[in-house]
């Protein structure tokens, strides 16, 4: 499973062109993708019309969408965010930290366009698609 950031999402429903898009593009039908709830969230928060909502919702759906949360899953994304810290590096999105931990505690891996992500890469092993 490859899960999709919404740093990637958002670029490539609005037709940005990008190694992470480009890659996309050829691997929909192929490998199997996915975006956690709270992806889904950051994407149809930024747009301004209904219209287009109603687009990216429906476009988005037709992927994997994982429900994420709980007690002991916010305890370990804590935990990375500390285990990050300690060894100097700043993760800037709670959301990010959520995603890499997700991954990270089921093996999937990342498709992202971010560099918060890369703490988790060289920390802690995410593994991540590098196109």
């Amino acid at each position: 499973m490859v899960v999709v950031d919404s740093t990637v999402w958002i670029d490539y429903l609005n037709g940005v062109q990008t190694p992470q898009t480009d890659w996309l593009d050829r691997e929909v039908g192929r490998q199997r993708l996915g975006l956690l709830d709270l992806a889904l969230c950051e994407v149809l928060q930024g747009l301004r019309h209904e219209r287009r909502v109603r687009e990216a919702q429906s476009a988005l759906l037709k992927f994997e969408v994982f429900t994420t949360g709980g007690i002991e899953f916010a305890l370990a994304a804590a935990g990375n965010y500390r285990t990050l810290r300690a060894r100097g590096r700043t993760v800037r999105s709670t959301i990010d930290t959520w995603i890499a931990t997700f991954c990270l505690w089921y093996g999937h891996q990342l498709l992202h366009d971010d560099r918060d992500f890369d703490h988790f890469e060289e920390v802690l092993g995410l593994p991540v698609i590098h196109p």
